[in-house]
């Protein structure tokens, strides 16, 4: 699922698809059972059910609702509950692995600055301005919402004063920086209600602030 602002998808730029050898192709695990004993989204323990081949006489249904291992629809509160629990527990098991982020000189920094979607392009301008003037500044650019680099932010709070989280709302991920830094270092939003985009001099100022 692709979270996107107005700005970033209304925007046009130039995409890089790298040489098809540098993409990572991780296969899905196939099934060996038969026919007749094959569930489509059976799982016997493990979180990630196995695929059959087309075409080699496997048969499964597909459907948007919550549904039984054979794919057909199944809404009764014990069913959503297991379906449910496991594609949240598939996908919590591997956050590690998973998130995506971009970390720059974070390793000494007084102040990050956590971004997400295009205030990203204006918190680097603030980030750059403030270095300009000789503070020790991070970035930490998300490029997954969910799963939340919990251990990430744990990680940067140990070692830095505060995080300051520019937002192009009135404040929904500066939550989640504060619940995951647990108290070790502070978090300062910078919100803004919509209409345009930060101005990145009020960012300029929140990170001042925050490095005093």
């Amino acid at each position: 699922m692709f979270m996107m602002d107005e700005v970033v998808g209304h925007m046009t730029e130039k995409v890089v698809i790298p040489p098809a050898d540098q993409i990572e192709v991780v296969p899905r695990k196939h099934t060996h059972k038969s026919v007749e004993d094959y569930l489509p989204y059976g799982t016997n323990g493990n979180m990630v059910p196995e695929m059959a081949h087309a075409g080699e006489g496997y048969k499964f249904h597909v459907t948007g609702l919550t549904h039984d291992e054979r794919g057909y629809p199944n809404m009764t509160p014990p069913m959503q509950k297991k379906l449910v629990t496991r594609l949240q527990d598939k996908i919590l098991s591997a956050v590690e692995r998973i998130s995506m982020f971009e970390e720059d000189s974070t390793e000494n920094a007084d102040v990050i600055v956590v971004s997400y979607g295009i205030t990203s392009r204006v918190a680097q301008r603030a980030i750059d301005m403030a270095r300009a003037k000789g503070l020790k500044v991070g970035k930490l650019r998300l490029i997954t919402a969910w799963p939340f680099p919990d251990f990430k932010i744990r990680e940067l709070a140990a070692r830095t004063k505060a995080f300051v989280v520019p937002e192009l709302n009135l404040g929904q991920m500066s939550r989640e920086v504060q619940r995951a830094a647990e108290g070790k270092a502070k978090t300062i939003l910078v919100p803004h209600a919509g209409g345009s985009v930060h101005n990145p001099e009020d960012i300029l100022a929140v990170i001042q602030e925050a490095a005093r």
